[in-house]
């Protein structure tokens, strides 16, 4: 599982197109999960109940991953626009996102292709343009060291995106940091080599 991924940075993104007369609104969320992801389908078919249909899908993992997934084409063809949505969903590049289009009917029928295409357009449409923001596992290690040790030890930390949590001078100093879940193992390698093999260090992540 990636450490390190885009999500929707907005409660909520909104974009709509009309197409052969029909009305499509697609509403765009974070959902770090499967309950929130249906807390949010929902909601969005609760504003609008007139609608023809509310169809939606949902991956609420990491980019790709399909532990976390769920779909609904709401009354349209079989196929014709849940999995089509999903699909986009899972090929993006953003994670933790759900999806609901909004159709109302505008009396043109598009055909099944038709629909795949305009179910599964909405939804890239939406992806292009919502905000996003990086999401980055931390983890956060206590390092105890030597006096000796400490100014090589703050030169390096730039290199692994370290922010110090905490600084402690006793008989030793200790430091509490954090940094992306990814370098925590380079890091923890590096100190060792610094302080040749006299360092304390301890994953104090959950502490």
């Amino acid at each position: 599982m990636s450490d390190r991924y885009l999500i929707p940075d907005t409660k909520q993104y909104r974009v709509e197109d009309s197409i052969k007369k029909s009305q499509f609104i697609v509403t765009l969320a974070h959902t770090p999960s499967v309950e929130e992801a249906k807390a949010f389908v929902s909601a969005v078919k609760a504003e609008f109940p007139d609608a023809t249909h509310n169809c939606w899908a949902y991956q609420a993992g990491p980019p790709g991953t399909t532990a976390m997934v769920g779909m609904s084409d709401d009354g349209e063809p079989h196929g014709t626009a849940g999995k089509p949505m999903l699909n986009m969903l899972l090929h993006a590049d953003v994670g933790e996102v759900a999806a609901v289009v909004t159709r109302y009917f505008g009396g043109t029928k598009l055909g099944t292709g038709g629909l795949v295409r305009a179910y599964s357009g909405m939804v890239k449409l939406g992806l292009e343009t919502v905000p996003t923001r990086e999401k980055i596992t931390p983890v956060r290690l206590e390092v105890i060291m030597d006096y000796s040790a400490v100014t090589l030890f703050k030169r390096m930390l730039p290199k692994y995106e370290i922010k110090v949590l905490e600084e402690t001078f006793g008989a030793d100093v200790t430091f509490v940091v954090e940094m992306p879940k990814e370098h925590g193992k380079n890091f923890s390698d590096a100190v060792v080599e610094l302080t040749n093999g006299n360092a304390l260090i301890d994953d104090v992540t959950d502490a």
